[in-house]
């Protein structure tokens, strides 16, 4: 059974266990303002490497020190999935917070996990003021339609800074009710 819990400081060395590899049909590109679905030959995404883990690492730790909040879901000791809710305000009316990383064991996928993650993220972020979240993801066709699924939308406004670091992903907003 699937446990979740808010994760510390201390659990980034935990992230390592997650296998982030997927098989890639096709990823998505914005152009002239619309999604569209760019057909891939098909390749395997591998997990981390030792220094995209280092990185991975200090992005959780980051925004752990200054506010933001983790949720891990576990396979009893074994960390299978993980969100971030970062701790920065965002948007023009500083009412969005951002899901900064999101991430679900291959063999975990398709279960709920994510879903749960991100329901507990928007939990958070509405008790925290937010209105919406803003998703910066990954152009893959697996992520899109996942945040899609969860009723993320594209942004009119992506934000300039986000979109500064990862101009490939597909910037999106999910209204919290």
């Amino acid at each position: 059974m699937i446990k979740y819990n808010q994760m510390k400081i201390e659990d980034a060395s935990h992230l390592r266990e997650i296998d982030r590899s997927e098989y890639i049909d096709h990823t998505y590109k914005m152009i002239n303002g619309v999604l569209t679905a760019i057909p891939e030959s098909g390749h395997e995404c591998p997990s981390w490497n030792d220094a995209m883990l280092n990185g991975l690492e200090s992005r959780f730790v980051f925004e752990l020190q200054n506010g933001g909040t983790a949720i891990g879901a576990y396979d009893d000791n074994k960390l299978v999935g993980f969100g971030v809710l970062a701790h920065l305000f965002r948007g023009e009316y500083k009412d969005q917070l951002q899901v900064d990383l999101m991430y679900v064991s291959r063999n975990y996928r398709r279960q709920g996990i994510g879903t749960t993650i991100l329901q507990q993220l928007s939990h958070l972020a509405k008790n925290k003021g937010a209105k919406s979240l803003y998703i910066s993801s990954t152009e893959t066709r697996s992520a899109v339609s996942f945040y899609m699924s969860q009723g993320g939308r594209l942004a009119q406004k992506v934000d300039d800074e986000l979109f500064e670091k990862e101009p490939a992903d597909i910037h999106m907003v999910k209204e919290l009710d």
